[in-house]
Order: structure tokens, then C-alpha cells, then sequence
């Protein structure tokens, strides 16, 4: 690659390589360390003597810009204080608009990025080392060899015929998903489906249904089309129908697993629901984030397999399952809104990456993803155990856990006034990052506790996190004697 010289006219030649070279050095243009081409190729490059350049050379050498290593070559010595170059700020016509996406909330975003504890209860996150990468490395290779007979062109809108069909077979095999590989819609994770619907359903001013608390990603994706999002309470049925304000245009659910809580949406709550939405003329998205991992009870197939109205978009993620970097989901969409979404689709990106479609492909069809989904299954009930045996014994009577059967999180509520915050600082200071509940209310928080996710801590780890957290809550919220006497007596009673 040419390093980028203008030269004009013939007059002066040395001096405008040496000001040119000396601003890309001075701004940061050019690298500290990165090595400048050798005299004699940057000459020929710029129809200069050899000689110019070499003097150039070793006038910036002179002034400590450049340093020569012998026969190696000339190498950027940056200043320490290099100025920074600045742009002249023009008042732009869109400026309103873009402050508004400046100040558009991003939830979770900073959570996500942060650097965990050593005993770390984040939700959404899976344990890395559990991942099969032998068998994944075998897929990608097989991808590789499939991408390379389509190369040089792009892939299907929807996602490869291949994939569709893998996603459709798996979705009724596991959730009974009633669908044709038609309606299946690749996307890069779960959140672009959630954007895309929002684009093709939204207009500003439209009202959206979504439960509170519930997942905060998603009310900003809908309120970031200029949707009035309406909160919507749950309750141990789940989202309570009644609520649904009318005029509503979509509706977002979590019903095998409620986001945050975990209570699942309960049968009569479901036909209710799927009711109003037929009378409302509104699309139910089914945010089937987890619902893999159950643990107790008869499994229950999923909203959009009890759905005569045609009005769900089941939206399924394999970053909960395998790995989130992967960025792969899928949406199952009603057919009225298929050709609508893949226009959408095409115009945000014209198609997911095929590399890691192919895999996934191959991933399923082998078995692979089941044989990972029955392996991590009994992990995390393992962890899920160890989580139950502390909030229903020492740690109960400050704690009381909304019960949960599937996932891979759950909620804790508190039982007694605390101060939630100075628990979750304490706990951060002890190497245990805990997670408040209030943090997925979008107004005031119900109910106060902890959102606790087993995915991505150790079954064992847990025992020493939480025997710390036990620690901290009798300093900042000592029981009463009597309670201590009640409690000693329960935990030993058989």
C-alpha cells in the first residue's frame, strides 16, 4: 500500500514531503512505530530523487520524528504531546436528531462490556469452556468449504435454504412450532429481529405493549421508532391482558420465561392474550430467549403453536444456547408479514454473514446443538440447585425466589427493607457482582430484589459468593435474635 503523498508542480518538492510527512506524524495520521517505506521505493512511488527523500528522512530524524534502525528501516517516533488535529464544527441541519440519538438510552449495554467479578451472577451469558469448539471448529470448516462454492456472491435475504430449514425442524422438535421454512428469517441475533419488526410495524406515534419490568433492550428499540411503549404490570400468571391499552400495534412477551422475573405465562393468560391481539389487529412478538433449559413440570409448547390468528413473530436467539459473538437468531414470522420483513431486511444489511450459517447448519443437523443443550442442561440445574438451596435456607429471611422452571436466571425478592445498592456495592468490593431487580422497571420498581444469572458462574463458586453476600446482609440488615433462633431451628428441622 502507498503511503499517501501529494506532490504538486515541480517547485519545492523537498519541502512539501517534508511538512506533509511532518503533520501525519504530529496529528497521529502515522502510527508510533509504524514503519515509513524505504527511501529509494518511495521515491520511484513519488517521481522523486532518492536524495529528496533521504534528506527528508534525516531532517525528521533530526527533530526526533523518525528513528532509523540499520537495515531494518525508518520508523514514526511520535511526540509525546501531539496535538490533536481539529475539524471546524459546522451547525448540521440534522443536529436535533442526532442529540436525540445521543441521548437515547442503551440498557444493559454498559453491564455487558463491563469487566466481571471474580464471582460474577450476570444474566445472559453462558460459560464458555462448556462450548463444544471441536465440534464447532469441524463446522466451520465444512462452512468454509461450502462458502467457497459461492464466493464472490451474496446469499439469500432470508438466510440460507439450508439453515431455514434446520431453524424450522428444531423449533418443532423443541417448542412445537408449527411453520414452513418460508417463515423462518435469519437475523444477526435476536435484537435485529426485535429492530426489523419495529421498522415494518411502526409508525411514530403507534403504541407498544410491553410487560413491566421487562427487558429494557427492547423498549428502547421500539421507542427509538417513536412508539409510545406502554408498561404493561405481570403478575404470576404473567403479563395481565386486561392492561393492553387499545389502539395497540404490537405487543412484546416473554411467556416461557418472564423477563425478569421467570414466571411463565400461564394457559388461560395465553388465550387471553392471543384474543386481544386478534381483536386489536396486533402482532404478539414471543421472545423465546431461553426457554431451552426447563427443569421441572410438563414442558409447554410455545405461544405461536397455539396461535389461530396468525398474529405471532416467534423470535429465537442462539447467543443464550452457544456463544453470543456468534450473532445469530431467527424470527418465525405470520406469513401476512414475511415479504414486508425481508424487504426491511434486505435494505439493513441484504444478508447475515453465510460463513457462520453454514455452520450452524451443519451444527444441527449433526445433532451437535441438542447434545450441547441436554450437557449444559444438567450443569445448570446443578448451579440452579445450589442457588435454591441458599434462598430457601440462610439466606430466606431476607430473599424469597419467584419460582422458575426454565432458564437460566432467576429473580429474588426482598423480604425485609434493605438497602439494595449498598449490598451491590459491598458484594462488588468482595469480587461478587450482584444485579438489581429495579434496573428492569421502567418507572418506579414494585417489588426490590436481585436478577441472578447461573449461566456463566461455577456450581461451586456459587456456595462461596453467596456465603459472602450472607456475610454483608447480616452487617447491613442483622436479623432479630428471634429470627436468627427461628431460622437455626428450620434449616436443622428434617
Amino acid at each position: 500500500m502507498e503511503l499517501h503523498i501529494l506532490i504538486d508542480g515541480t517547485r519545492d518538492l523537498g519541502g512539501q514531503l517534508y511538512r506533509q510527512l511532518s503533520e501525519a506524524i504530529r496529528s497521529g495520521r502515522l502510527a508510533d512505530g509504524q514503519q515509513l517505506p524505504p527511501s529509494r521505493l518511495l521515491a520511484s512511488q513519488l517521481g522523486l530523487s532518492r536524495k529528496t527523500v533521504s534528506d527528508v528522512y534525516e531532517k525528521l530524524a533530526y527533530e526526533k520524528l523518525l528513528v532509523g534502525k540499520v537495515g531494518v528501516g525508518s520508523f514514526v517516533q511520535t511526540p509525546h504531546a501531539s496535538p490533536q488535529r481539529r475539524h471546524a464544527s459546522t451547525a448540521l441541519a440534522s443536529a436535533e436528531r442526532i442529540a436525540r440519538w445521543e441521548a437515547t438510552p442503551t440498557p444493559l449495554r454498559q453491564a455487558s462490556q463491563e469487566t466481571p467479578a471474580r464471582y460474577a451472577f450476570i444474566g445472559g451469558r453462558a460459560t464458555p469452556a462448556h462450548f463444544p469448539q471441536d465440534e464447532w471448529r469441524a463446522c466451520m470448516l465444512h462452512a468454509l468449504r461450502q462458502d467457497g462454492q459461492a464466493r464472490g456472491r451474496y446469499g439469500p435475504v432470508a438466510g440460507l435454504p439450508s439453515l431455514r430449514a434446520a431453524i424450522a425442524g428444531h423449533a418443532a422438535f423443541s417448542r412445537g412450532i408449527h411453520c414452513t421454512e418460508e417463515q423462518v428469517l435469519v437475523t444477526s441475533g435476536a435484537q435485529q429481529a426485535l429492530h426489523l419488526l419495529a421498522l415494518t410495524l411502526l409508525e411514530p406515534g403507534d403504541t407498544v405493549a410491553v410487560e413491566e419490568p421487562g427487558y429494557p433492550v427492547a423498549r428502547a428499540v421500539f421507542a427509538s421508532q417513536g412508539a409510545r411503549v406502554v408498561g404493561v404490570d405481570v403478575d404470576e400468571d404473567g403479563l395481565v391482558v386486561a392492561q393492553i391499552p387499545d389502539g395497540t400495534r404490537l405487543i412484546y412477551v416473554t411467556p416461557a420465561h418472564q423477563f425478569p422475573l421467570g414466571m411463565p405465562m400461564s394457559m388461560a393468560r395465553r388465550h387471553a392474550l392471543l384474543e386481544r391481539a386478534q381483536q386489536l389487529g396486533a402482532i404478539i412478538i414471543e421472545d423465546d430467549y431461553d426457554s431451552a433449559f426447563r427443569y421441572e413440570g410438563r414442558p409447554e409448547d410455545a405461544l405461536q403453536s397455539m396461535d389461530r390468528y396468525g398474529v405471532v413473530a416467534h423470535v429465537g436467539s442462539f447467543s443464550k444456547i452457544m456463544l453470543p459473538e456468534l450473532r445469530l437468531g431467527y424470527v418465525v414470522l405470520p406469513e401476512t408479514i414475511v415479504a414486508a420483513m425481508q424487504t426491511l431486511k434486505y435494505l439493513s444489511d441484504c444478508h447475515t454473514a453465510s460463513l457462520g450459517q453454514h455452520a450452524l447448519a451443519k451444527f444441527i443437523g449433526d445433532g451437535h446443538l441438542l447434545r450441547h443443550i441436554r450437557r449444559c442442561h444438567d450443569i445448570y440445574a446443578g448451579r440452579r440447585e445450589r442457588l435454591q438451596h441458599w434462598f430457601n435456607g440462610p439466606l430466606s429471611p431476607w430473599f424469597r425466589l419467584v419460582p422458575a422452571s426454565a432458564g437460566f436466571h432467576v429473580a429474588a425478592l426482598a423480604q425485609t427493607p434493605l438497602d439494595i445498592a449498598a449490598l451491590l456495592s459491598r458484594a462488588r468490593r468482595a469480587d461478587v457482582s450482584l444485579y438489581a431487580l429495579s434496573g428492569f422497571y421502567h418507572g418506579p420498581a414494585r417489588h426490590e430484589g436481585l436478577f441472578l444469572g447461573y449461566g456463566a458462574i461455577d456450581r461451586l463458586d456459587i456456595d462461596t459468593a453467596l456465603a459472602k453476600v450472607l456475610a454483608i446482609l447480616q452487617e447491613i440488615a442483622p436479623l432479630p435474635l428471634s429470627g436468627v433462633a427461628n431460622r437455626v431451628t428450620n434449616d436443622n428441622a428434617p
